[in-house]
């Protein structure tokens, strides 16, 4: 019995086309020609101006906290139920991560719980799509207008998704994306943040490319990073977002599939297809255990594990990670619902390679578990 891994990616389209492109032309590092090409037409399939291709998602983050002046006792509101960089780039900047549980149904941040949570110190809001549904933005526009709030968009999960028709990543002041293996479109490793102003675009140029100057390259004002992506990373960027709608309506399949199959099954509770602002992409096919399950999620995948069927737990809350309450962080926060769903959810395999008799034999597997 063959493993069937939790992602498998597909690289079966213009990338090797474009790699041997970079090879015979010498174009490898960030000042080859795919890179402006994949920021220009990335930026557009999301209605932004300006693209600026990075390294990796978690940067990206970083670029767009420090570009939006964002600082030492600043406070910048976020969900607690989301991946770590996203509260590390807020503590990287000196600024304090205050955090709101979650929705138990989308899984994304109660928009209900945010007002609350706002004070004279908070610059921002960080919005976070979580595995497949976008938060529901309108409620968060209307309290950063209220307040005088940025808005920074984590997308990396959304790659083709949109909320009420509007691209996810065409809200707020900035906006980042991810491409690793498991999005919608991957470069390996790499990353993009896209906005409408002018002036932070050059600012996150500047950034992610250790603020050299224009005119005196090598005399620096002020720190920066090397974050740049790879005319190589690039070209393999173009040719997947060439079939990014290809790729969203197979993701969707890969939903609708698993939904059938394991829809009678008691034990489980599963992602919801749609809301009134979106339908579900499934990033990734997430489900959870039900409270009436005598055991977690852990334990559930150590038992698939033994089918050779892949599988990765949920996000773990930022108030309960260690290295945060050793820095004081998050006394006395509690999330009910992230914290449930942290420890009683996990995520099937739905990468784009999955065939149809594979998620047949997961849905099968993943029955076997509760007999």
């Amino acid at each position: 019995m063959n493993p069937i891994p939790v992602n498998e990616i597909l690289l079966d389209g213009n990338e090797k086309k474009y790699l041997l492109e970079c090879i015979e032309t010498g174009w490898i590092s960030s000042e080859g020609p795919f890179v402006k090409q994949f920021e220009e037409q990335f930026a557009a399939r999301v209605g932004r101006q300006y693209g600026i291709a990075v390294s990796n998602g978690s940067v990206a983050l970083d670029t767009a906290v420090v570009a939006l002046g964002i600082g030492r006792g600043d406070e910048v509101i976020l969900p607690t139920f989301t991946i770590i960089s996203c509260a590390a780039a807020i503590v990287r900047a000196g600024a304090i991560p205050v955090v709101v549980d979650c929705e138990p149904h989308t899984w994304n941040i109660n928009i209900n719980q945010i007002e609350e949570k706002i004070t004279s110190r908070t610059k921002a809001i960080m919005v976070v799509h979580i595995y497949g549904l976008p938060v529901d933005m309108a409620p968060i526009l209307s309290l950063a207008s209220k307040y005088g709030l940025q808005i920074i968009e984590d997308a990396a999960e959304m790659h083709g998704q949109t909320y009420n028709g509007l691209s996810c990543g065409s809200f707020g002041a900035i906006s980042t994306f991810s491409f690793y293996p498991n999005k919608h479109v991957t470069t390996g490793e790499g990353g993009m943040l896209v906005t409408d102003d002018e002036e932070l675009a050059v600012r996150c140029r500047s950034l992610r490319n250790l603020c050299f100057q224009p005119q005196k390259r090598f005399f620096h004002e002020e720190l920066g990073w090397n974050f740049r992506m790879t005319n190589l990373q690039a070209a393999v960027g173009v040719a997947q977002l060439e079939r990014l709608e290809e790729f969203v309506a197979r993701k969707r399949y890969i939903g609708q599939r698993y939904t059938e199959l394991l829809k009678d099954i008691s034990f489980l509770e599963l992602p919801i297809v749609k809301t009134d602002y979106a339908e579900n992409i499934y990033w990734v096919y997430g489900v959870v255990l039900k409270d009436k399950v005598p055991f977690d999620a852990e334990e559930a995948m150590r038992r698939l594990a033994q089918y050779k069927i892949g599988t990765r737990p949920f996000f773990w809350c930022m108030h309960e990670q260690p290295v945060f309450q050793k820095m004081g962080l998050f006394n006395n926060v509690s999330c009910p619902i992230a914290e449930r769903i942290a420890r009683r959810g996990f995520y099937i395999p739905s990468g784009l390679a999955i065939t149809p008799e594979q998620i047949k034999r997961v849905a099968s597997c993943l029955r076997e578990i509760f007999s």
